[in-house]
């Protein structure tokens, strides 16, 4: 049995489509096909059933792939600890992220990081803030980076800064010309939402709470997988939302969306990092360069 094996194992095993694997491994499907094949004959068990085009973990399946993570987890931590020791030049980084956080804060963080350790390889992933957990309980990645909160004890959190939330509407949106208390005026719009598990969405959620409502309260048009998606409904007049202010700052100066002014919650970024994991020197200068301050980026908000 070997690393590559187990690798290829756990990605089939997470899609369950060996092509997708093949895909993101960057291998052919038949090598894909060939290691699975090894890895069954060599210990005359079943790892997938074969449902027509579709495969399925079996029971001894899930029983190994916990396993299998687990090894290869170890292993990705011995290589973090030799690339300490090799003084960053060589390795490897896994990083999951938040859409917000993922799409318009770290992308400059990761050139800063790549400029200073040419040799470590940045990996990112993006999803909302239940992926980013799950993708590090599993082992997938070794630091992530959200705005939702996370209740994880498995999980060590570590506040960045603070986001700036907005809401914003298009410019000529007959919702803005209506009257009344806030409170009613929110009961009274139509709204596009981000999906339920991400940072965004309990955002606005604490926003309607703050003013006495819950998302069951609201007339909802629209429920979306992205920032960007939302935004361009929300600029084509599909509704008003709450965002981040690096998600629309770009559209409010454009004109595109108007600004609410009203006082909303607050929230913040953090950093995540599994506690039973090897936090490298790597990692760390990594959360350095993307915490605000003299040392690290500025924050955008």
């Amino acid at each position: 049995m070997t690393l590559e094996q187990l690798r290829i194992f756990v990605a089939v095993a997470e899609r369950e489509h060996v092509t997708q694997a093949a895909h993101d491994l960057h291998l052919t499907q038949s090598a894909v096909s060939a290691a699975i094949t090894a890895l069954e004959g060599r210990y005359a068990i079943k790892l997938f059933d074969r449902i027509g085009r579709r495969i399925a973990l079996t029971d001894a399946g899930r029983t190994f792939l916990e396993e299998a993570r687990a090894i290869l987890i170890r292993a990705t931590d011995g290589e973090a600890v030799l690339s300490d020791l090799a003084d960053y030049r060589r390795g490897e980084l896994a990083i999951a992220a938040s859409q917000t956080i993922g799409t318009y804060w770290l992308p400059r963080v990761i050139q800063a990081f790549r400029a200073s350790y040419p040799g470590i390889r940045v990996t990112l992933e993006l999803g909302n803030t239940e992926f980013v957990a799950g993708r590090l309980r599993d082992g997938a990645a070794l630091l992530g980076f959200v705005e939702g909160p996370v209740d994880e004890p498995s999980l060590a959190v570590d506040r960045l800064f603070e986001d700036e939330l907005v809401l914003v509407a298009a410019p000529d949106d007959p919702w803005l010309a209506t009257v009344g208390s806030m409170s009613d005026r929110l009961r009274a719009a139509r709204w596009v939402l981000r999906e339920k598990g991400s940072g965004t969405r309990v955002a606005l959620e604490e926003t309607l709470a703050h003013y006495g409502l819950s998302a069951d309260e609201v007339d909802v048009a629209l429920e979306l997988p992205s920032n960007e998606t939302v935004r361009v409904a929300v600029e084509a007049g599909g509704g008003v939302t709450v965002l981040s202010h690096m998600v629309v700052g770009a559209a409010l100066t454009a004109g595109t969306l108007a600004q609410v002014e009203t006082p909303l919650p607050g929230r913040s970024f953090h950093a995540l990092r599994h506690r039973e994991r090897y936090f490298g020197r790597a990692a760390a200068a990594f959360v350095d360069l993307a915490r605000p301050g003299p040392f690290g980026h500025r924050s955008p908000a």
